[in-house]
Protein backbone atom coordinates (compact mmCIF):
# COMPACT_ATOMS: atom_id res chain seq x y z
CA UNK A 1 0.00 0.00 0.00
CA UNK A 2 1.19 3.48 -0.84
CA UNK A 3 2.22 5.19 2.44
CA UNK A 4 1.02 8.52 1.04
CA UNK A 5 -2.47 7.20 0.28
CA UNK A 6 -4.09 8.63 3.47
CA UNK A 7 -2.57 12.04 2.74
CA UNK A 8 -3.75 11.82 -0.87
CA UNK A 9 -7.32 11.12 0.31
CA UNK A 10 -7.16 13.97 2.82
CA UNK A 11 -6.03 16.39 0.13
CA UNK A 12 -8.83 15.23 -2.17
CA UNK A 13 -11.39 15.65 0.64
CA UNK A 14 -10.29 19.25 1.24
CA UNK A 15 -10.07 19.96 -2.49
CA UNK A 16 -13.58 18.72 -3.19
CA UNK A 17 -15.01 20.57 -0.16
CA UNK A 18 -13.44 23.71 -1.61
CA UNK A 19 -14.92 22.89 -5.03
CA UNK A 20 -18.41 22.62 -3.48
CA UNK A 21 -17.81 26.04 -1.87
CA UNK A 22 -16.67 27.50 -5.20
CA UNK A 23 -19.76 26.05 -6.88
CA UNK A 24 -21.89 27.96 -4.38
CA UNK A 25 -20.53 31.23 -5.76
CA UNK A 26 -21.57 30.37 -9.32
CA UNK A 27 -25.30 30.99 -8.99
CA UNK A 28 -28.32 32.15 -10.92
CA UNK A 29 -30.73 33.68 -8.36
CA UNK A 30 -34.19 32.58 -9.52
CA UNK A 31 -36.00 32.51 -6.17
CA UNK A 32 -35.51 31.31 -2.61
CA UNK A 33 -33.32 28.45 -3.93
CA UNK A 34 -30.70 29.57 -6.49
CA UNK A 35 -29.30 27.48 -9.33
CA UNK A 36 -25.65 26.70 -8.57
CA UNK A 37 -22.85 24.35 -9.59
CA UNK A 38 -22.72 22.78 -6.12
CA UNK A 39 -24.51 19.52 -7.04
CA UNK A 40 -21.87 18.74 -9.68
CA UNK A 41 -19.11 18.78 -7.05
CA UNK A 42 -21.27 17.03 -4.45
CA UNK A 43 -21.81 14.10 -6.84
CA UNK A 44 -18.14 14.10 -7.81
CA UNK A 45 -17.09 14.08 -4.14
CA UNK A 46 -19.04 10.88 -3.63
CA UNK A 47 -17.76 9.18 -6.77
CA UNK A 48 -14.14 10.14 -6.01
CA UNK A 49 -14.04 9.62 -2.24
CA UNK A 50 -16.56 6.85 -1.60
CA UNK A 51 -19.61 6.95 0.66
CA UNK A 52 -18.01 7.71 4.02
CA UNK A 53 -15.36 10.19 2.89
CA UNK A 54 -17.76 11.77 0.39
CA UNK A 55 -20.30 12.46 3.14
CA UNK A 56 -17.52 13.73 5.43
CA UNK A 57 -16.35 16.05 2.65
CA UNK A 58 -19.79 17.67 2.48
CA UNK A 59 -19.98 17.87 6.28
CA UNK A 60 -16.60 19.66 6.20
CA UNK A 61 -18.04 22.13 3.69
CA UNK A 62 -21.13 22.70 5.87
CA UNK A 63 -18.98 23.15 8.98
CA UNK A 64 -16.91 25.78 7.17
CA UNK A 65 -20.09 27.71 6.40
CA UNK A 66 -21.53 27.35 9.89
CA UNK A 67 -18.38 28.76 11.53
CA UNK A 68 -18.53 31.84 9.31
CA UNK A 69 -16.68 31.22 6.06
CA UNK A 70 -18.67 32.61 3.09
CA UNK A 71 -19.16 29.25 1.37
CA UNK A 72 -22.93 28.94 1.11
CA UNK A 73 -24.90 30.05 -1.97
CA UNK A 74 -24.28 33.69 -2.77
CA UNK A 75 -21.41 33.96 -0.27
CA UNK A 76 -23.59 33.56 2.80
CA UNK A 77 -22.44 31.96 6.05
CA UNK A 78 -23.49 31.20 9.60
CA UNK A 79 -25.66 28.60 11.34
CA UNK A 80 -28.84 30.46 10.37
CA UNK A 81 -28.36 29.20 6.80
CA UNK A 82 -29.19 25.68 8.00
CA UNK A 83 -32.60 26.97 9.06
CA UNK A 84 -33.21 28.99 5.88
CA UNK A 85 -34.88 27.89 2.63
CA UNK A 86 -31.82 25.95 1.42
CA UNK A 87 -31.10 24.14 4.71
CA UNK A 88 -32.78 20.92 3.60
CA UNK A 89 -30.68 20.77 0.47
CA UNK A 90 -27.49 21.00 2.54
CA UNK A 91 -28.56 17.91 4.49
CA UNK A 92 -29.53 16.27 1.21
CA UNK A 93 -26.06 16.93 -0.19
CA UNK A 94 -24.55 14.77 2.55
CA UNK A 95 -26.87 11.92 1.54
CA UNK A 96 -26.16 12.52 -2.15
CA UNK A 97 -22.41 12.22 -1.71
CA UNK A 98 -22.87 9.05 0.32
CA UNK A 99 -25.06 7.47 -2.40
CA UNK A 100 -22.79 8.35 -5.33
CA UNK A 101 -19.89 7.04 -3.26
CA UNK A 102 -21.50 3.61 -3.26
CA UNK A 103 -20.91 3.45 -7.03
CA UNK A 104 -17.12 3.33 -6.65
CA UNK A 105 -16.30 2.81 -3.00
CA UNK A 106 -13.73 5.60 -3.32
CA UNK A 107 -11.02 3.30 -4.65
CA UNK A 108 -10.46 4.86 -8.07
CA UNK A 109 -12.40 2.03 -9.70
CA UNK A 110 -13.66 2.19 -13.26
CA UNK A 111 -17.14 3.66 -13.45
CA UNK A 112 -19.44 2.78 -16.33
CA UNK A 113 -22.01 5.28 -17.50
CA UNK A 114 -24.84 2.95 -16.48
CA UNK A 115 -23.49 2.49 -12.95
CA UNK A 116 -22.64 6.18 -12.56
CA UNK A 117 -26.06 7.37 -13.65
CA UNK A 118 -27.75 4.51 -11.79
CA UNK A 119 -26.36 5.85 -8.51
CA UNK A 120 -26.60 9.51 -9.59
CA UNK A 121 -30.41 9.54 -9.95
CA UNK A 122 -31.08 8.28 -6.38
CA UNK A 123 -28.45 10.75 -5.15
CA UNK A 124 -30.37 13.55 -6.81
CA UNK A 125 -33.61 12.37 -5.21
CA UNK A 126 -31.81 12.29 -1.84
CA UNK A 127 -31.00 15.99 -2.24
CA UNK A 128 -34.49 16.98 -3.35
CA UNK A 129 -36.55 15.15 -0.72
CA UNK A 130 -35.24 16.94 2.38
CA UNK A 131 -34.74 20.11 0.33
CA UNK A 132 -38.34 20.41 -0.81
CA UNK A 133 -39.75 19.27 2.54
CA UNK A 134 -37.75 21.91 4.40
CA UNK A 135 -38.49 24.61 1.80
CA UNK A 136 -42.21 23.94 2.19
CA UNK A 137 -41.89 24.23 5.97
CA UNK A 138 -39.82 27.46 5.89
CA UNK A 139 -42.07 29.18 3.35
CA UNK A 140 -45.23 27.78 4.99
CA UNK A 141 -46.68 26.96 1.60
CA UNK A 142 -48.43 24.10 -0.19
CA UNK A 143 -46.78 21.23 -2.03
CA UNK A 144 -47.52 22.63 -5.50
CA UNK A 145 -45.65 25.85 -4.80
CA UNK A 146 -42.83 24.08 -2.95
CA UNK A 147 -42.27 21.77 -5.93
CA UNK A 148 -42.50 24.69 -8.36
CA UNK A 149 -39.88 26.64 -6.40
CA UNK A 150 -37.62 23.86 -5.17
CA UNK A 151 -37.69 21.14 -7.83
CA UNK A 152 -39.04 22.02 -11.27
CA UNK A 153 -36.48 24.72 -12.24
CA UNK A 154 -33.53 22.58 -11.18
CA UNK A 155 -34.28 19.06 -12.37
CA UNK A 156 -33.04 19.30 -15.98
CA UNK A 157 -29.83 21.11 -14.99
CA UNK A 158 -29.10 18.76 -12.11
CA UNK A 159 -29.50 15.74 -14.39
CA UNK A 160 -26.83 17.29 -16.62
CA UNK A 161 -24.63 17.78 -13.55
CA UNK A 162 -24.83 14.05 -12.83
CA UNK A 163 -23.65 13.35 -16.39
CA UNK A 164 -20.84 15.90 -15.97
CA UNK A 165 -19.78 14.38 -12.62
CA UNK A 166 -19.58 10.89 -14.13
CA UNK A 167 -17.59 12.26 -17.09
CA UNK A 168 -15.18 14.06 -14.72
CA UNK A 169 -14.72 10.92 -12.64
CA UNK A 170 -14.02 8.80 -15.71
CA UNK A 171 -11.43 11.30 -16.95
CA UNK A 172 -9.74 11.51 -13.54
CA UNK A 173 -9.72 7.71 -13.31
CA UNK A 174 -8.20 7.38 -16.77
CA UNK A 175 -5.48 9.87 -15.79
CA UNK A 176 -4.88 7.98 -12.49
CA UNK A 177 -5.45 11.11 -10.42
CA UNK A 178 -8.05 9.78 -8.00
CA UNK A 179 -7.51 8.78 -4.40
CA UNK A 180 -7.24 5.03 -4.01
CA UNK A 181 -5.60 2.87 -6.62
CA UNK A 182 -6.55 5.15 -9.53
CA UNK A 183 -5.27 2.62 -12.03
CA UNK A 184 -8.50 1.27 -13.44
CA UNK A 185 -9.39 2.72 -16.80
CA UNK A 186 -13.03 2.86 -17.87
CA UNK A 187 -14.30 0.23 -20.28
CA UNK A 188 -13.31 1.01 -23.83
CA UNK A 189 -9.81 2.13 -22.84
CA UNK A 190 -8.81 5.64 -23.81
CA UNK A 191 -5.96 7.76 -22.61
CA UNK A 192 -5.46 10.87 -20.56
CA UNK A 193 -5.57 14.01 -22.74
CA UNK A 194 -2.15 15.59 -23.19
CA UNK A 195 -1.31 19.24 -23.60
CA UNK A 196 1.61 20.88 -25.41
Amino acid sequence: MNPLAPLHRLVWTALLAAAVAAGAWIVVPIGPVPVSLQPLFVFLAGYALGPRRGALCILLYILAGVIGLPVFAGGRSGPAQLLGPTGGYLLGFVLSAWITGLATGGHGRALTWVRGLGFGIPALIAAYVPGVFWLRHVLDTDWTRALALGLAPFLPWDCLKIVAAVACYRLLSRCRLLPGNGDAAPPGGGSCPRTG
